[in-house]
């Protein structure tokens, strides 16, 4: 491809009016571009960087210098174009697959280069990342150790998915944490109090673990490493909870009504005493012939972590994605009133759906138990189950008949904690109009954690995380831009081990 240079003595005269003479090497006056001149001048260029992709994949010196002579003539060419006066709404498509932003790309889509967000000192700074101040300050812009921690907690979730889809039947046996420094120290198993007719094994033998009442839902880890450990200053124990994944976990989700959570002197006809979702409370409480309660299994484990590191400064956390997060609660509720000198519990939740009532909450707040929501503003999950908003700025303008009805709702139910809104629109990766399960998919929302900076700003230039696992589990809701046939070429170069799951959280 020829060099364009600018004719100057035509250039100061008509320098709007031009096209590009595949001849020679100057402007000649004419009329403006059409549209189809665009496209056809777009689709050269998409054949450029397929040649530069190309090339890149061999090491001899010649093909270095022809990779570099190309590149050169394709930003001369989209210099003289100007393509985002011709065609504005191209300029996006143009600077993202532009040869300067190319080697960023490829290192995204790579396994092999796959890069984190480094680890800092935390020190005595780890209560205000645990929410001692409910992360005033933190959130919008987000802090930047903030979004490593949350990235980490969303990590430890990830585990829990893939070890309950390694073996959906029974008990995993390897767990394989993110963080080489924690270690597993107990299983955890929720039960469903909903029996489905027997029938539905007999035509499905197959899927009969989708059928049963009793399923691993996560584990307890706790840091082991003592360099770590004085990185994060504190011995940290978290706890990790998958999302549905059950026919009974997911009947247990459509129990929507609300009910009491258990006190010493329960008063059935008061309307301000705490309640909680029917289903989640169920699978939290209920106990099988066979094991007990997650809630007493929890509750056990995490006594016994107490017991065992008095003395030192302790931390709990409870993360989880979906029917996780509305667990996650629940169990940071039970641990901070039935753990004696339970440390600081703190709850980062991902696409939990509303838990229980405003006291319910409330109850929360007064045990000192800290929840951190990442929420996505296109998930749907979010906003259910309930009927009326919980926003604090509705509240102050409710009256006492409103405040009243809702108060003896069924389905008044309201969030709980401080929450990062993150857009699926601020990524330049994802579709805008992506579907409902990229919206609440896990991986998305840790790409979305991942280049957040602020409410006001765009997507973090400098983002850490891989692509590869977006690609492979929301390939439909990545943007055609890239899952064009050249990126397609770069990606089908690195070596697939195939140890990336189908998306268990979509």
């Amino acid at each position: 491809m020829q060099i364009l240079t600018p004719n100057t003595d035509l250039f100061h005269t008509q320098r709007k009016l031009f096209t590009c003479s595949t001849i020679t090497s100057t402007l000649i006056p004419t009329k403006p571009l059409s549209v189809s001149t665009a496209r056809k001048t777009n689709r050269e260029h998409l054949r450029n960087l397929e040649n530069v992709l190309k090339t890149s994949s061999t090491s001899t010196d010649n093909v270095s210098s022809r990779q570099v002579k190309t590149t050169t003539s394709t930003s001369t060419l989209l210099g003289g174009l100007s393509l985002a006066r011709i065609w504005p709404h191209m300029k996006a498509a143009v600077d993202e697959m532009s040869p300067r932003n190319l080697k960023r790309l490829q290192r995204l889509l790579s396994k092999s280069s796959e890069e984190r967000s480094p680890k800092n000192k935390l020190g005595s700074n780890w209560r205000e990342l645990h929410g001692s101040n409910n992360w005033a300050g933190m959130l919008d812009p987000l802090d930047e150790n903030l979004r490593r921690e949350l990235v980490r907690y969303g990590e430890f979730v990830q585990a829990s998915y893939h070890a309950f889809h390694s073996d959906p039947e029974g008990s995993p046996r390897d767990i394989a944490l993110p963080d080489g420094s924690f270690k597993v120290t107990k299983s955890l198993y929720a039960t469903s109090s909903v029996r489905l007719p027997k029938w539905i094994d007999d035509v499905a033998p197959d899927l009969r673990w989708m059928t049963k009442p009793t399923s691993w839902v996560g584990y307890v880890a706790v840091c082991d490493d003592p360099r770590e450990i004085r990185r994060m200053g504190r011995r940290e124990i978290v706890i990790a909870l998958r999302g549905t994944a059950t026919l009974l976990e997911w009947s247990e989700n459509f129990r929507p009504n609300l009910v009491s959570m258990p006190e010493p002197k329960p008063d059935p006809s008061d309307p301000t005493r705490p309640k909680v979702e029917c289903g989640f409370n169920s699978l939290y409480t209920t106990a099988s012939q066979h094991a007990p309660s997650l809630a007493e299994s929890l509750v056990g484990e995490i006594s016994r972590l107490v017991d065992l590191y008095a003395g030192e400064e302790l931390s709990i956390s409870v993360t989880g994605h979906s029917l996780g997060a509305a667990i996650a609660l629940l169990a940071a509720d039970d641990i901070a009133e039935r753990v004696p000198n339970a440390p600081p519990v703190s709850v980062f939740s991902f696409g939990g759906p509303r838990v229980g009532n405003r006291e319910f909450a409330d109850r929360l707040v007064s045990k000192g138990v800290k929840v951190l929501r990442v929420v996505n503003s296109q998930d749907v999950v979010t906003k259910v189950p309930g009927i009326f908003s919980d926003n604090d700025n509705n509240k102050q303008g409710q009256n006492r008949i409103m405040e009243m009805v809702e108060r003896n709702n069924p389905w008044a139910y309201s969030h709980v904690g401080a929450e990062l809104r993150l857009d699926m629109k601020m990524s330049p990766y994802l579709k805008p109009n992506a579907d409902v399960a990229c919206c609440h998919d896990l991986e998305a929302y840790l790409h979305l954690v991942d280049g957040f900076l602020a409410s006001n700003c765009p997507f973090r230039a400098n983002a850490k995380r891989s692509l590869r696992k977006l690609l492979d589990e929301q390939r439909s809701n990545v943007k055609v831009l890239y899952t064009g046939k050249s990126l397609r070429l770069n990606r089908d170069s690195i070596v697939d081990n195939g140890d990336v799951l189908p998306s268990p959280s979509s």
